[in-house]
């Protein structure tokens, strides 16, 4: 067989992730501004996919690099694949837009309009934030001989203008300012909302900007650049500064993509010939760009009824966090349970006088983070505070730079990643002198300390007094801050060493105990399935029998149901209120389950390349409501969709009344 046909190249998969997250806009039973912020979070997705993996492939091909990736494809192929994929839904996007939403949100009493369809008062109102807002701090560019291009950063909305005096043309940029929402929130009558974008009423008062010149045409245009940093970590004697140093490239970073209102050819070749881009890639909108602004109007519109209904997350009632973990080991479902044990466990440590010293990680955290400020606090009670920020978080490197600075200025301990890897792993560990011993609180999660996506990303946190447990996390910490080598650890196993070989092992004795005694089962829930070695080895387990049920949120590279390779695994993906990001992994071990969560997903960076860490929960309770979870998503037939041998996602066909995973969970937790 092909490799072609045994696998889904992972640039074309996460382009079916993101055509899922456009279904969810589509479908008319989610709430109406909730479907407008699906089609905020598919434009996001869509850019990050061109400024990261679109870049990458651009890269090969201008390198002239020609072999097959690990699909079986050649870059020029994964490049003409991706772009007539994108195009496609790029048009559907906005097929959904322009028709369904958009006319919902009209019945509904909510417009977004043009200059010229405003009344009297709203003309008035949006005409003077133009001139007391917008005019001052809106600045038009020549481009000419001594106005070179001007240095455009990604994502930047702009306008290209044409203009002519004494029968000379010339072009000039206007980028619509970043400084205020885009979005303009006008006086309206009983329960109309209507709204007005700042592009437009840049668009009309265009004349304000070019006095004693005449205007010809003028383009809405918006540029994509490569945002993959290239730091040489092996040669870099300060890893920090390496990095700020490529961060003050990206504004001028190779562009990607260009979208653009359709111009006359000769505007749209000079703009193409100052961006550095090929004409012939340029995709025409006729709608407006970036609809990132619809996060904007969802949060804006005072309509309850078309929002999802709200809940309070479960808390489980205790006085003292401590003594909630000595009790018992326990586990947190977020965000159907609260977020508030895991910060309430840093925040406590900081000022309880017999902590003696805290450990974590911090990937991706939020702006004003609780957990930020108590472990400033913590070091200026003279704790010891050791945190390790990763600052090549894709996109959050100046955000946790800034993080990493005020946490040494406050006194803590900041180790800045490893050169050639980034630590993924989220963990954090408390020392507490406790009846003169110490005794060591850890805590382990599939997701990141953030208190804001802690609402909206469902992730499983673990707490324990455990010694084996305190004892490898301890060690793993001495790993990543000093010299010391990785050593056979009881109760966790980590990337880049062990992990890979772990699941290996774990599929084998499912093998064993298929041909053994009939019984062999996995099931697995993650985020991305990619890696060619772990679809090999799931692919030789269907052949030998054992039944495979795999829900992956993203990516899949793997095809199910290939007759005489993986007619025994069945894949499902479920998008939708919340991010599915927890990691679960079960192996029925001859009815003698094992369970592990992890912050891995089976992908090779999380194999190769990053620092992960896989535990096993052993607690029959905890255990047993793992099992009940993953039980709970294979159920979801509203959600939930299964792929097929086509490579495409379809609905779960069932008769009756349809379930969501989701919707249960919160009902469970808070009943």
């Amino acid at each position: 067989m092909e490799t072609k046909e045994k696998f889904i190249h992972r640039d074309l998969s996460w382009l079916e992730f993101n055509y899922r997250v456009l279904e969810e806009a589509k479908d008319e039973r989610n709430p109406l501004l909730e479907r407008t912020k699906f089609l905020a979070i598919f434009t996001g997705n869509l850019d990050e996919f061109f400024m990261v993996r679109m870049s990458g492939v651009k890269k090969l091909l201008a390198s002239g690099y020609n072999k097959r990736d690990q699909f079986g494809f050649y870059p020029q192929e994964v490049f003409a694949e991706i772009k007539t994929r994108s195009d496609e839904m790029v048009k559907k996007f906005y097929e959904v837009y322009e028709g369904s939403v958009k006319q919902a949100l009209e019945a509904q009493k909510i417009f977004i309009k043009k200059p010229a369809d405003l009344n009297p008062e709203q003309k008035k109102f949006a005409q003077r934030f133009f001139d007391t807002t917008l005019y001052p701090i809106t600045t038009p560019l020549a481009v000419d001989p001594g106005h070179p291009f001007p240095v455009l950063p990604s994502r930047t909305i702009a306008f290209a203008v044409d203009i002519e005096r004494n029968d000379k043309r010339h072009l000039a940029i206007i980028p619509v300012p970043k400084a205020v929402p885009r979005l303009l929130k006008l006086p309206a009558e009983g329960d109309e909302a209507v709204y007005v974008l700042t592009d437009y009423l840049i668009k009309e008062n265009l004349a304000s900007f070019f006095k004693g010149y005449k205007i010809q045409e003028a383009s809405l245009f918006r540029v994509l650049r490569d945002s993959e940093l290239e730091v040489d970590e092996g040669f870099a004697p300060d890893l920090l500064k390496a990095l700020e140093k490529e961060l003050k490239k990206r504004p001028s970073a190779k562009s990607v993509y260009l979208q653009m209102e359709k111009g006359n050819p000769e505007l749209v070749a000079v703009l193409c010939n100052g961006i550095d881009f090929p004409q012939e890639e340029v995709v025409f909108i006729t709608s407006d760009l970036d609809l990132t602004f619809l996060y904007d109007l969802s949060a804006s519109v005072d309509k309850p009824h078309l929002h999802y209904p709200s809940f309070t997350p479960a808390r489980g009632p205790y006085e003292n966090i401590f003594d909630k973990i000595k009790e018992e080991d326990f586990i947190v479902h977020l965000p159907f349970q609260s977020f508030l044990p895991t910060s309430d466990f840093i925040t406590a440590a900081a000022k309880d006088p017999d902590v003696l010293a805290i450990k974590m990680t911090l990937y991706r955290t939020n702006e004003d983070s609780a957990i930020i400020k108590a472990l400033m606090e913590a070091a200026k009670r003279r704790k010891q505070v050791t945190v390790v920020v990763e600052i090549k978080a894709r996109f959050e490197e100046e955000k946790n730079i800034q993080w990493s600075r005020e946490l040494e200025v406050a006194g803590c301990h900041v180790i800045y990643g490893i050169a050639g890897l980034k630590i993924h792993s989220k963990m954090a560990l408390v020392v507490r002198k406790e009846e003169g011993r110490i005794r060591r609180y850890v805590h382990l999660s599939t997701g990141n300390y953030n208190e804001k996506t802690a609402h909206v990303y469902t992730d499983i946190g673990f707490f324990t007094v455990n010694d084996d447990f305190a004892r490898d996390i301890a060690d793993v910490f001495n790993v990543i801050t000093g010299y010391s080598l990785p050593s056979p650890w009881k109760r966790v196993i980590s990337s880049p060493h062990d992990l890979r070989k772990y699941f290996f092992d774990l599929i084998d004795k499912e093998m064993a105990a298929q041909q053994e005694h009939k019984n062999g089962s996995i099931v697995a829930k993650m985020n991305s399935l990619e890696d060619a070695q772990i679809i090999e080895k799931l692919y030789a387990a269907s052949n030998a029998g054992v039944k495979i049920k795999l829900l992956v949120r993203g990516i899949c590279s793997l095809v199910p149901g290939l007759p005489g390779l993986s007619e025994n695994i069945e894949v499902r993906s479920i998008v939708g209120r919340f991010l599915e990001h927890s990691r679960i992994f079960y192996f029925n071990n001859n009815g003698n389950p094992r369970c592990f969560l992890s912050s891995a997903d089976w992908m090779t960076r999380n194999f190769d390349r990053r620092i992960e860490l896989l535990f096993e929960i052993t607690k029959p309770e905890i255990k047993g409501h793992l099992q009940f979870i993953l039980d709970t998503y294979f159920k979801d037939t509203r959600k939930a969709r299964l792929l097929r041998a086509n490579h495409h996602y379809g609905p779960i066909k069932k008769e009756g009344e349809t379930f969501e995973a989701q919707e249960y969970f919160i009902n469970h937790y808070t009943r």
